[in-house]
């Protein structure tokens, strides 16, 4: 368990890694009833991560994903066609940067998180942790890693359980500042936020970058063991 927690774990910091939900969040907490939907918010991540590792498992394991404790072609085929997926996103975001970070927009849609109802901000989290470009490509790719090393279920569950923690916690230090933080947490959280608004393009392009490679490279080392 301990090898697969070894690999699972850089996707899980790539989720964490997320400016845009991060945004999202401390958007959401600005909101009258920012308690509540930030913890809406972060439950539908939660939520969203975990309904995709969990399908992923499924599908891995009846499909055969581990050989002789060793991953399957077809893990290595997925790991290949995410990372190069994830290069390609890289490549797409590096080019549609702003030159002078101070011109960067957020999405529009974005502007309309006051106007959410809370079941709209947990769907909101939910969509965000399971749609996103990014993390939708290392969520699966964490569920086939897990799913490939033969593990119990016990340990495949708690992998997965552990992998969504970590990826969780982009999310939790917002909402720690917030709840918190007092007087000084809305200082703190709008400073994050104007960074995070600079530096997303250029924040995600890297790690569409580095993430990719590394399927790159996961998925050549399955198909050439």
């Amino acid at each position: 368990m301990g090898t697969v927690l070894g690999d699972v774990l850089g996707f899980a910091a790539g989720v964490a890694i997320s400016p845009l939900p991060i945004i999202a969040i401390i958007l959401v907490l600005a909101t009258p009833r920012g308690r509540l939907n930030g913890l809406l918010f972060t439950v539908g991540w939660i939520l969203g991560l975990s309904v995709l590792g969990a399908v992923m498992l499924t599908i891995a394991s009846p499909a055969g994903a581990s050989t002789h404790n060793h991953p399957a072609t077809w893990v290595g085929a997925l790991k290949l066609a995410l990372g190069m997926l994830l290069v390609l996103f890289g490549a797409r975001q590096w080019h549609r940067r702003p030159r002078d970070p101070s011109q960067a927009q957020l999405p529009k849609w974005m502007g309309a998180i006051d106007r959410l109802t809370p079941v709209k901000v947990f769907g909101l989290g939910t969509a965000l942790a399971a749609l996103n470009a990014k993390n939708a490509p290392l969520t699966l790719a964490a569920g086939a890693t897990i799913g490939s090393a033969g593990l119990p279920v016990g340990q495949q569950i708690a992998s997965l359980a552990i992998f969504v923690l970590i990826a969780t916690l982009g999310l939790l230090a917002p909402l720690g500042v917030f709840l918190l933080g007092g007087e000084r947490a809305k200082s703190t959280l709008g400073g994050w936020k104007d960074w995070a608004a600079q530096h997303n393009v250029a924040v995600m392009a890297v790690l569409f970058f580095v993430l990719g490679l590394k399927l790159l490279g996961d998925g050549i080392s399955v198909l050439t063991s």
